[in-house]
């Protein structure tokens, strides 16, 4: 086993980005129905014009705006879906419905309740803009213009353009595979019998379901056991996988066998150990086509450093064009004092913009209630050892807690 190093947060996500290479990534073609959570593998450029006809933007008279401050005659009634050739005369508007196509003649619409109507005739006033409620076809895009960059997010506004544009097929990269497990011979099921001497697995399901929250799906590949033998022997067959990660068994323990039969197997690290709290035994590296990601043991450690390093290059890695976390500003509700020369990871409370420190930043790694008090996380640079009172912070949110 290689010595436990230090390197410093920036340096290592830097490293970890970089090894999420989507060169050579596969795609598929599927329909907009099983578009959601997916990520587009290619540019898509307006087809139809957005709106595809002149259309009245609400329910209204359509005139000439020359018109204005006249007594108009009632020609027509044009509901949406209508197609009318009829032009305006003289002393003429339209009675026009939301989205109904514009006649050539007509240049304005003007709402009901902005005219008086008397029968047949309408009192159009004065001052009404030229323009005034028209959308003018193209407005919104045009034919040629770019909808859609590569590595866009398929949420439901990306369908509806789609489904606008008449655009039933999308290309988009294959899902890439995950694959979860855990080491330990202490570690029980949660539907086993766990007794005193043993404790529950926790974080295989917290990051299977962290993961599954940004739309990756995981497959769990169970426990190792604490043998170098066996662990050999379970990591040859993990090469399927695109990414891999493994929680525990990577500090300097003597049971600590995962790192050296992901060695054995041909793992080339890019590091071991990040200048960082909680984490620090954190290792990330290739073997051969996959990508491994050993995490601490500790349930808090590990789902912290999932989030802050492995979302973003499973992101990436997807083909994500924006694959890192979002920042939101807050102020500190309270002094906090940290110890420096490292990067400090401080879990707490967004509220009213506001950052509330979970339990006096007082808790360990290997706890999981402040997880559960928690939906921010303040990180800090490795020289900040004082944070002041109202001092303004930039969080990363977890996902789905506002």
């Amino acid at each position: 086993m290689q010595k436990l190093t230090s390197m410093p947060l920036k340096e290592a996500k830097k490293l970890a980005i970089e090894l999420a290479d989507i060169s050579d990534r596969l795609t598929t073609w599927i329909s907009i129905s099983d578009g959601p959570r997916r990520v587009l593998s290619s540019k898509i450029t307006c087809k139809k014009n957005l709106p595809s006809f002149n259309n009245s933007a609400l329910d209204g008279y359509a005139i000439k705006q020359s018109d204005c401050g006249k007594k108009l005659r009632i020609k027509e009634t044009i509901f949406a879906g209508d197609v009318t050739q009829t032009e305006l005369e003289q002393d003429e508007c339209f009675k026009i419905m939301t989205g109904a196509k514009i006649p050539k003649s007509a240049d304005t619409i003007v709402a009901f309740e902005d005219a008086i109507a008397d029968g047949e005739f309408v009192e159009i006033p004065k001052g009404i803009k030229k323009g005034n409620a028209f959308r003018k076809k193209g407005e919104e895009i045009a034919i040629g213009e770019t909808l859609f960059e590569a590595g866009t997010f398929v949420d439901s506004t990306v369908l509806a353009m789609l489904a606008s544009q008449g655009i039933s097929q999308v290309e988009v990269y294959k899902d890439i595979s995950i694959g979860i497990f855990s080491t330990g011979n202490e570690l029980k099921e949660p539907w086993e019998e766990a007794s005193d001497d043993e404790i529950y697995n926790v974080n295989s399901t917290s990051l299977i379901a962290l993961f599954a929250s940004y739309g990756f799906k995981a497959d769990y590949c169970g426990v190792i056991p604490d043998d170098l033998e066996q662990s050999k022997i379970y990591f040859k067959k993990m090469k399927k996988y695109d990414f891999l990660v493994t929680t525990g068994g990577i500090s300097m323990g003597e049971a600590d066998f995962v790192e050296d039969a992901l060695l054995y197997n041909g793992l080339k690290p890019l590091f071991h150990g990040i200048n960082i709290k909680p984490g620090r035994p954190t290792m990330i590296g290739k073997m051969q086509d996959t990508i491994v990601a050993s995490m601490p043991g500790n349930p808090l450690a590990a789902f912290v450093n999932a989030f802050l390093l492995l979302i973003p290059m499973l992101k990436k890695l997807q083909g994500y064009k924006d694959f890192e976390h979002a920042k939101l500003k807050a102020q500190i509700s309270k002094e906090l004092k940290v110890k420096p020369n490292r990067v400090n990871l401080v879990l707490g409370r967004y509220e009213d913009g506001k950052f509330f420190v979970t339990g006096d930043n007082r808790y360990g790694s290997g706890m999981v209630t402040p997880l559960v008090q928690s939906n921010a996380l303040l990180v800090l640079d490795e020289d900040k050892a004082l944070v002041k009172e109202d001092e303004e912070v930039n969080l990363i949110v977890f996902k789905g807690t506002f």
